[in-house]
């Protein structure tokens, strides 16, 4: 019987290039898992390889492609194409834009197209110009894939897919979140690094729809700093927020001084910024899915969390679930957390219900199985 060469998979990895976002864990998990897997090569291209290659595990499985240019248009116009003609690419990956030239086929995954869901939150130049991108790149596929039934219905809804259909693969919390640890231990390492280890967290791209203002005025009011309670954003700044800024560039210095935000965290500190959190509060308004809250309750840490778009389905969350554009719910909310924090049994449920819910094994093996297998059969 003839033996048949692997899949040759090309997976557009720019992001890496860029500020941390949701994309690139999805990527992350998703390619690790799938690297060592028969029957696939994986072709992994960014401008800085250096850094795809401490991100991806080693593997005689994984080739690593270098852009010349950090120009996603050129990126997108000359470079893919041509590393796909020159590869022999079968299938190429895309997050959201895909080139003008299709010469493979390609696997598109939208995240979210949130900017429809809740226009307010995005100039109006903004929405037409992503709107047209992504429907172009949802009708041109041929593996259209989303990370939640939510954002399913809304790529039917607002770029008018038709029939065409919408493969969920969802977004799942990496095991490190599920490892033992003891929490005082991770509150002595943050104090000696940060000076504190009494925090709110709250680990999100900076951008308005985050909602990080409503976090913060509800912190002031309360007066949390009085308590020695610090506000801990993490995250890169998206999007202006210049209401954001007007609020914290007029506080005291006395205040000022219990706010710590940071966009040059790496992993362990990260992980560690977990693990010593007070508390973890997702206020966001809307999202795709929204990762950041599931990695939190894994550890067992207390989380209060939006209820909106993709997260309306984290019902395990219960009376910490809360609607983001009800200022005075949520200010009730978090005053009544602090006061009266979740037990271990109910912090353990959750996290056993997002371990069985939410994991990349399953999303990789159905990425593999329903998308990537059939491939073989043509």
């Amino acid at each position: 019987m003839k033996q048949l060469r692997p899949i040759r998979l090309l997976v557009d990895a720019h992001v890496f290039d860029d500020e941390f976002q949701g994309t690139r864990t999805f990527l992350k998990e998703i390619y690790t898992l799938l690297a060592h897997q028969e029957g696939i090569r994986l072709y992994l291209a960014a401008f800085d390889t250096e850094n795809l290659k401490k991100v991806f595990p080693a593997s005689d499985n994984i080739v690593f492609l270098r852009y010349n240019s950090r120009s996603g248009w050129w990126r997108l116009l000359y470079e893919i194409p041509a590393l796909i003609r020159r590869h022999k690419i079968d299938y190429a990956h895309f997050q959201y834009i895909t080139p003008p030239i299709k010469n493979c086929k390609w696997i598109v995954t939208i995240h979210d197209v949130i900017f429809k869901d809740y226009p307010e939150e995005f100039t109006p130049a903004y929405r037409l110009i992503k709107r047209l991108l992504f429907k172009i790149s949802a009708l041109r596929s041929d593996v259209l894939t989303t990370v939640s039934t939510f954002s399913k219905e809304s790529i039917k809804k607002f770029l008018h897919t038709g029939q065409r259909p919408v493969y969920v693969i969802p977004n799942g919390v990496n095991p490190v979140f599920f490892e033992a640890h003891d929490p005082q231990e991770a509150k002595r390492t943050i104090a000696a690094k940060y000076g504190f280890d009494t925090f709110i967290l709250f680990v999100s791209r900076i951008e308005p729809r985050k909602n990080h203002i409503s976090l913060l005025k509800t912190w002031l009011e309360l007066q949390l700093y009085r308590e020695g309670c610090h506000l801990v954003f993490i995250g890169h700044k998206s999007i202006p927020v210049p209401e954001l800024d007007k609020l914290l560039n007029q506080l005291p210095p006395e205040i000022r001084q219990f706010i710590f935000i940071s966009a040059d965290i790496d992993d362990k500190d990260l992980l560690g910024f977990y693990r010593a959190a007070t508390l973890f509060v997702y206020p966001s308004k809307a999202e795709g899915f929204g990762i950041p809250p599931l990695e939190a309750a894994a550890l067992k840490i207390p989380v209060l969390c939006s209820n909106t778009s993709a997260m309306k389905d984290y019902t395990f969350f219960g009376p910490n679930h809360f609607d983001p554009n009800d200022y005075d719910q949520f200010r009730q909310k978090l005053k009544a957390v602090l006061e009266n924090p979740p037990g271990p049994a109910f912090l353990s449920e959750v996290s056993d219900t997002i371990r069985r819910e939410y994991s990349w094994e399953r999303s990789a093996k159905n990425l593999s199985d329903k998308i990537i297998s059939p491939a073989r059969e043509h």
